[in-house]
């Protein structure tokens, strides 16, 4: 495979890899066993039972599961057709799944903080009617 066109998949392939592990690791749907997990690997007696819960409900952790199972489906592999390529591609993909996580957390959090901001201007201004 030509270098450009592995490079595209690498930022192709983080794609799925960013939401699996996003939705996982953050979204509504996924909340009760991620509290599960959460409580496990806080109160788990045995340290693996505890790391084993965590990997859960950490997104740099899980995202290294879900890149591993994606590398399994696809067989990418980065810049080595031995298996090197898939170690730099596992640890590439991992790395650009995360940096769109942080983005996609930075945008959350902009809208959330938006959204704030426009209840706060509607109840000024529901005041401002009332006392007319």
């Amino acid at each position: 495979m030509e270098i450009h066109t592995q490079i595209l998949w690498l930022f192709l392939l983080a794609i799925p890899i960013a939401c699996i592990t996003w939705t996982v690791t953050h979204e509504e749907v996924f909340r009760e066993p991620r509290e599960y997990c959460t409580n496990r690997s806080s109160n788990a007696k045995r340290i693996l039972t505890r790391k084993f819960f965590y990997l859960f409900t950490c997104e740099y952790c899980f995202s290294h599961y879900v890149t591993i199972v994606f590398l399994i489906i696809t067989d990418y592999k980065f810049l080595m057709t031995n298996w090197t390529g898939y170690i730099i591609s596992g640890f590439s993909l991992v790395w650009i799944a995360n940096i769109y996580m942080s983005l996609l957390g930075l945008i959350k959090q902009d809208i959330n903080k938006e959204k704030c901001e426009i209840n706060l201007i509607q109840k000024e201004a529901a005041k401002c009617f009332r006392g007319k």
